[in-house]
C-alpha cells in the first residue's frame, strides 16, 4: 500500500516541488487547501493532476482534525505560512496566527487523531511523522557564522518570531509526547516558481523585462544583504529524508555559501549580457525596518546523517530563473497570476 502524505502549503513553491518528489517516490499525496473556490488549487491541479485535495485551514483547528482523520497520512509536511517577510510587519497578527499558531493546531490535530498522550507512545513505527518548515530567519541578528542547529535565535521580523515559536513547539511535542516531529531550518531556496514579490524573482523578472524592452530600470533595497541561496527542488528532498530517518532530529539545510543581493543582480544581468549598473536603482523605502545582514548555513549534519547535498549551483539557479521569466514574458503571461512554469 502506498504511503500517504499530507502537505499544507501545497499551492506554494515548496509544496509543488515536494508533491512532485513524493509522487515520484510512489506516495499518495494530499494537499490541504482553504476556501471553496481557491484559484491556486486549479493551478496546482494543472501541474500535479495526481494530487488529491482536502479542505482545511491553519486558522481552524476543527478543519485540521477532520483533514487528518480523512487522509490518514503517514507523513504531514507543514509548509503553509505567511511567508513574505516584509508583509509580516504589516500583518503581524495574521502572521502569528498562521505561521506560529498554525503549527500548534496541526500538531494538536495529529496528536488527537493518533491518540497520543503525555509521556509518548510506543515508538515511531505507526506514528504520523510531522515535518515543520522552520526558517533561517529565526537566526536574524546572527551570533556566529555559519549557523548550525545549535546557533542561538535572534529573529528580526514578526515572521522570524512566529517561525521560532513553531520550531520550539515542534521540539516540545517531540519531547512531551514522543511524537516523530522534526524541523528543517531551511535557508533561502528559490526557483522559477517563487512568488513575484520575493527579491530573487523580482530580480529575474526585472532583468527579463529590461532584456525584452518592457522596462528601463529595476528598483531594489539593500544590495549588501547576504544570503545562502539554493534551489527549492533540492531542498524538498531534504524534508523527505528527515521524515524517513531512523530518529526525529532537526537539521540546517543550505549550501554553506553566501552571496549578496548585489552578486545576485550581477549574475542575473550577466545571464542576458547586460551591465546591471546601467539599470538598477536603489530605493531606501524598500529596506526592512530591522535588517538581517547575513545568513549562511553549516549543513554538515544533513550531509553526514542524511546524505543530502545541494545539486544546483547559485549561477545555475539564477540563470534558470531568468530564462524561465524570459519565456513567460515572451509568451505574454502575467507573472502575478500565480502560474507555474
Amino acid at each position: 500500500m502506498a504511503r500517504r502524505a499530507l502537505i499544507t502549503g501545497i499551492t506554494g513553491q515548496d509544496g509543488s516541488y515536494l508533491a512532485e518528489h513524493l509522487l515520484e517516490q510512489g506516495y499518495e499525496v494530499w494537499g490541504l487547501a482553504r476556501g471553496q473556490a481557491n484559484p491556486r488549487v486549479s493551478r496546482m491541479r494543472r501541474l500535479l493532476s495526481d494530487v488529491r485535495v482536502v479542505r482545511g485551514d491553519l486558522l481552524d483547528q476543527g478543519s485540521l482534525i477532520s483533514a487528518v482523520e480523512r487522509v490518514q497520512p503517514d507523513e504531514v509536511y507543514n509548509l503553509g505560512a505567511i511567508s513574505f517577510v516584509p508583509m509580516s510587519w504589516e500583518q503581524a497578527e495574521l502572521t502569528a496566527e498562521v505561521t506560529g499558531m498554525g503549527v500548534l493546531r496541526m500538531l494538536e490535530a495529529i496528536r488527537v487523531c493518533s491518540g497520543v498522550s503525555r509521556g509518548g507512545s510506543s515508538g515511531p513505527d505507526g506514528q504520523i511523522r510531522f515535518y515543520q518548515a522552520s526558517s533561517s530567519e529565526m537566526f536574524g541578528q546572527v551570533s556566529e557564522t555559519p549557523q548550525t542547529e545549535r546557533t542561538a535565535f535572534h529573529p528580526r521580523s514578526p515572521y522570524g518570531v512566529a517561525k521560532a515559536y513553531g520550531h520550539f513547539l515542534t521540539q516540545n511535542y517531540r519531547e512531551s509526547y514522543g511524537m516523530f516531529a522534526v524541523s528543517g531550518i531551511l535557508f533561502n531556496h528559490e526557483s522559477p516558481r517563487r512568488g513575484a514579490e520575493f527579491v530573487t524573482r523580482k530580480v529575474s523578472l526585472g532583468v527579463a523585462r529590461i532584456k525584452l524592452g518592457l522596462a528601463t530600470e529595476l528598483r531594489l533595497g539593500n544590495l549588501e544583504a547576504r544570503r545562502d541561496w539554493g534551489f527549492a527542488g533540492d531542498y524538498v528532498k531534504a524534508m523527505h529524508l528527515m521524515l524517513r530517518a531512523a530518529a526525529p532530529e532537526d537539521y540546517v539545510i543550505g549550501t554553506g555559501r553566501m552571496k549578496s543581493v548585489r552578486e545576485l543582480v550581477e549574475a542575473a544581468f550577466s545571464a542576458v549580457g547586460l551591465d546591471w549598473e546601467r539599470y538598477v536603482v536603489t530605493d531606501q523605502t524598500l529596506h526592512r525596518p530591522a535588517e538581517v545582514d547575513l545568513l549562511c548555513a553549516d549543513p554538515k549534519k544533513a550531509r553526514v546523517q542524511l546524505g543530502w547535498e545541494p545539486r544546483v549551483s547559485f549561477d545555475e539557479l539564477v540563470a534558470m530563473m531568468v530564462e524561465s521569466d524570459l519565456r513567460l514574458l515572451a509568451d505574454g503571461a502575467d507573472p502575478h497570476d500565480d502560474s507555474w512554469p
